[in-house]
């Protein structure tokens, strides 16, 4: 199981720019890296640019700061680095307060043990 925590980013609907927040606190389990990396080798063999993976918000451990509040709608997007093709994932998610839109920072697939 693999703890991030990652910077995280708001943006609200019709805005041209995301807003830092705080740290953002995830747990991918082994099953969740498990469905990360087939979608990364499904993208590395079709023609799309993305794709999303749902999570289980009761069985995923997420932490957001008093700034983010709760989130709902949660997925992790998977999507493929135009240099090399390695796979990148990360949260996005709607904010429960005012439905705006919360992402954290990319990371890696293959950096998960």
């Amino acid at each position: 199981m693999n703890t991030l925590t990652l910077e995280g980013w708001c943006k609200a609907e019709g805005s041209g720019q995301a807003c830092p927040i705080e740290q953002i606190h995830f747990r991918v389990d082994e099953d969740c890296r498990l469905l990360l990396e087939k979608a990364e080798e499904e993208l590395q063999e079709s023609t799309q640019s993305e794709t999303f993976v749902p999570i289980d918000m009761t069985t995923m451990e997420l932490a957001t700061s008093n700034d983010c509040g709760e989130l709902k709608d949660c997925k992790i997007r998977v999507y493929l680095r135009n240099n090399d093709q390695r796979g990148q994932f990360h949260l996005v998610a709607n904010r429960v307060s005012d439905d705006c839109l919360v992402y954290t920072n990319a990371v890696m697939i293959d950096q998960l043990g």
